[in-house]
């Protein structure tokens, strides 16, 4: 993997997540022919911070990031066998569901929810937009059981995988076993999404003293940090914090309020990471801004003084060329070696 070098740092490793429970992880078999797979070294850009992902538990190796790469794009893990995580998010839309409000599920039904960019997701403290999600290694149950998404049920997939021709084979390469365990299944995605590292932005580059931004863009980039970097902040784009950012004068999607129970936090929303947000229209957690140019007249003229507002939020009261500057500075933010990398690409397809 072509990341920059360095290592991450132990943390403590959590488990559950919003009553999420995984199944037990089963025992491993004597594999008296197992040699051990391939280490890699997960490598964090000089100008990131260090993750929050622990990797001590779950080193990572190149047959377990594989394995995890193709379980990705895996339809079995879907209870029809048509939707696979790679079915709302595309590599080359920066991992979003490009272009939908709402990503279609199992049942052509809507999701509850936008379908999220994916980047950088080794540094998320919490997952999904109301932070219901606390650890990256459980993340996939979220989908897979969402009824509205991949409807499938953790024991089906695992039944699925290890009746399958192949994968018994692939798990015992990446952890040296063939019995396909709930904790390997998870292991192997985490491997796979903690890998998924954006950081050779044009606006990287120029963090980084190895590219210059063009007039627009640095004036764009000037009013980014006085009105926009409180949240967004910092290589990562977000503080991963929850903010009311005056979409209505009152939600009906209760937000971080769903988690918390608690009224001060409807409404509220996880500041999402801004990378490759010129490929991931549309916008919001609802979808209802089609281009960067709506989400900058939203917070221009139309925020609404709604009680749960973030203190820190007033109408901006930009000009046109402030608004278009700030269009420009944001597309500085698209990584095309991200969005075209092939070892993050579905492996099924040939190239």
């Amino acid at each position: 993997m072509s990341f920059a070098p360095g290592h991450i740092t132990i943390q403590r490793y959590l488990l559950l997540s919003a009553g999420i429970f995984i199944m037990a992880w089963g025992c491993k078999k004597d594999q008296i022919s197992f040699a051990g797979p391939e280490t890699i070294t997960f490598q964090k850009p000089a100008h990131f911070p260090e993750p929050v992902y622990n990797f001590e538990n779950n080193p990572l190796t190149r047959e377990g990031f594989e394995l995890g790469r193709k379980l990705f794009y895996e339809p079995l893990l879907s209870a029809n066998g048509k939707v696979s995580c790679g079915s709302c998010h595309h590599q080359s839309a920066g991992f979003s569901d490009q272009g939908k409000a709402f990503s279609i599920g199992v049942d052509n039904r809507p999701g509850m929810r936008n379908s999220p960019a994916l980047a950088n997701l080794a540094w998320y403290p919490a997952f999904m937009a109301d932070g219901g999600v606390n650890h990256i290694e459980v993340m996939p149950l979220a989908p897979i059981t969402d009824t509205l998404e991949m409807h499938e049920d953790l024991a089906q997939v695992l039944q699925k995988l290890q009746q399958h021709p192949d994968y018994p084979a692939l798990f015992e390469k990446a952890f040296g076993s063939d019995s396909i365990t709930s904790k390997h299944f998870l292991y192997s995605l985490a491997q796979f999404m903690s890998m998924m590292v954006s950081a050779n932005s044009k606006f990287d580059r120029f963090l980084q003293d190895k590219a210059i931004l063009s007039p627009a863009e640095q004036r764009g980039y000037e009013l980014f940090k006085i009105n926009c970097a409180h949240c967004h902040t910092g290589a990562l784009t977000s503080d991963f914090s929850y903010r009311n950012n005056g979409l209505d004068i009152y939600s009906e999607d209760a937000g971080r309020a769903r988690i918390t129970l608690k009224e001060e936090d409807h409404g509220k929303f996880k500041v999402p990471s801004l990378r490759n947000v010129a490929l991931s229209t549309p916008y919001m957690h609802d979808g209802r801004f089609e281009s960067l140019q709506e989400v900058i007249n939203h917070y221009s003229e139309g925020i609404q003084a709604t009680t749960n507002l973030d203190p820190s939020l007033a109408p901006m009261h930009f000009s046109e060329e402030e608004k278009a500057d700030l269009v420009l500075f944001l597309t500085t933010l698209t990584d095309e070696e991200y969005t075209q990398h092939t070892e993050l690409s579905d492996p099924s397809v040939l190239r």
